[in-house]
């Protein structure tokens, strides 16, 4: 069976990409907030359990670490990167099952992390604009607080 899809094909680039977890509880919020909040129209998805967390020099996620930033080389050379975009999201089971992370330290080491991160990305590419933003649940829904990682 065969679907045709309704949105009809743009082929600019944007010059952007984001990277963010893979949870699938949170990936309509990180598409509105890039989207509405950001005035990302497209942008190219990097997407894995704890994203750019995997950035941040953690033993337990050296496989992803090294695959993570060659996918990375390969867009800003490929795609023309300008501006990469990390978000970091509350409650991720990466930090609490695969680095064995505390729910009471999770937020600290994941801000910490995106810094890590950012700085990771400015060793392959210095000239990218990076910028990092925390997701976080309220009663009413997710919100996005910036972080400074420059």
């Amino acid at each position: 069976m065969s679907y045709a899809c309704p949105i009809a094909y743009e082929s600019g680039r944007i010059r952007a990409a984001a990277v963010y977890c893979s949870d699938g509880r949170v990936g309509e919020h990180f598409d509105d907030f890039l989207q509405n909040g950001l005035g990302l129209p497209r942008y190219d998805r990097v997407a894995l359990p704890g994203g750019p967390g995997c950035l941040a020099g953690h033993d337990e996620a050296k496989l992803e670490e090294q695959g993570l930033l060659d996918e990375l080389r390969f867009l800003i050379e490929a795609h023309e990167l300008e501006r990469v975009v990390l978000i970091q999201h509350a409650a991720c089971a990466f930090y609490r099952l695969r680095l064995g992370v505390d729910v009471e330290r999770m937020k600290a080491l994941q801000l910490a992390d995106l810094v890590r991160a950012a700085f990771h990305i400015r060793r392959i590419s210095p000239d990218l604009h990076i910028e990092a933003h925390y997701a976080r649940q309220t009663e009413s829904g997710i919100v996005f607080e910036p972080v400074a990682v420059e």
